[in-house]
């Protein structure tokens, strides 16, 4: 498991924690994982569904033996997991596998489905990651979520568990997440970029402000994320757009958060990366300007 120091936790809560609107900001104590135990049910597949308007919007780090698939129904929420952030939006999932020590943090009008799978029940990656989920596996889910975690091996709820870990098993991986390192200097960019998202100076201002040569910080970047410093600032923007178009802010505003000089270039960024406009990746009856 990765190592999260207080310094990279609290960058990490930044990006987590930007925005969420006052009226949202409701009194919540109660955290999710006192709501339930997944390691007690002994079926191969639970779900549960949570509605973060009752709930204390931080999910401290903890770990369970089961792995947990996260689906959002509504709102937004982001997740940290190996020293990395992951999304979860429209149409995908963030797979935990069991064992690895995770949090979250959602927004106060999120509403999840928590899938929760026996270890070996089920083909799943053996590392975090974001899964592409079908219309029929978010039904599937949310029709489990109905059913009581201690349902027998011959019920009909345990033949819709059979039929959804043989479905997500075949779901393909998505690339939704944000390497963060715990290199002080490379935290030290994803705090300031965290904080302001529009911040465009180049990679070789930054190395001044590190106290590095240009080519020096070029080598870092990739060696601690795996990514040049223009890719992942741009993963960090996808992010923070992906969980601030879930939490229902328009795409003229994200753009402007984010620092680009127009609308369409920030549409053309996120189709680019993702296949599809904000408007066609959210389904949403956007005007032209915002999200065509």
């Amino acid at each position: 498991m990765g190592h999260v120091d207080n310094d990279l936790q609290k960058a990490i809560n930044s990006l987590s924690s930007q925005k969420i609107p006052e009226s949202c900001q409701w009194p919540r104590v109660r955290s999710a994982v006192s709501v339930f135990d997944p390691d007690l049910a002994v079926a191969v597949a639970s779900a549960h569904r949570l509605d973060f308007a009752q709930l204390a919007a931080e999910v401290p780090m903890h770990v369970h033996r089961k792995g947990q698939l996260i689906l959002a129904l509504r709102g937004a929420v982001t997740c940290t997991a190996n020293n990395e952030i992951w999304i979860v939006p429209p149409n995908c999932g963030v797979w935990i596998p069991g064992g690895v020590s995770h949090s979250a943090r959602a927004t106060a009008n999120a509403r999840l489905n928590y899938l929760f799978v026996e270890p070996g029940a089920a083909r799943l990656p053996d590392k975090c990651c974001t899964l592409s989920v079908s219309p029929l596996i978010r039904e599937l889910v949310d029709r489990l979520a109905q059913e009581q975690a201690d349902y027998s091996s011959d019920s009909h709820a345990a033949r819709l568990a059979r039929v959804t870990l043989d479905e997500l098993a075949e779901m393909p991986r998505e690339h939704l997440n944000l390497p963060v390192s715990a290199d002080p200097k490379i935290r030290a960019i994803a705090d300031s970029l965290t904080v302001e998202p529009s911040d465009r100076s180049t990679l070789a201002q930054w190395a001044g402000r590190v106290a590095m040569s240009e080519r020096s910080l070029a080598r870092l970047m990739i060696r601690e994320t795996g990514l040049t410093f223009g890719r992942w600032r741009q993963q960090l923007h996808l992010v923070i757009a992906l969980r601030e178009l879930a939490g229902g802010a328009a795409v003229q505003n994200v753009a402007t958060e984010l620092g680009y000089e127009s609308v369409n270039a920030f549409i053309t960024m996120f189709k680019k990366a993702l296949g599809r406009t904000p408007a066609q990746y959210f389904g949403r009856g956007r005007s032209a300007a915002e999200g065509r």
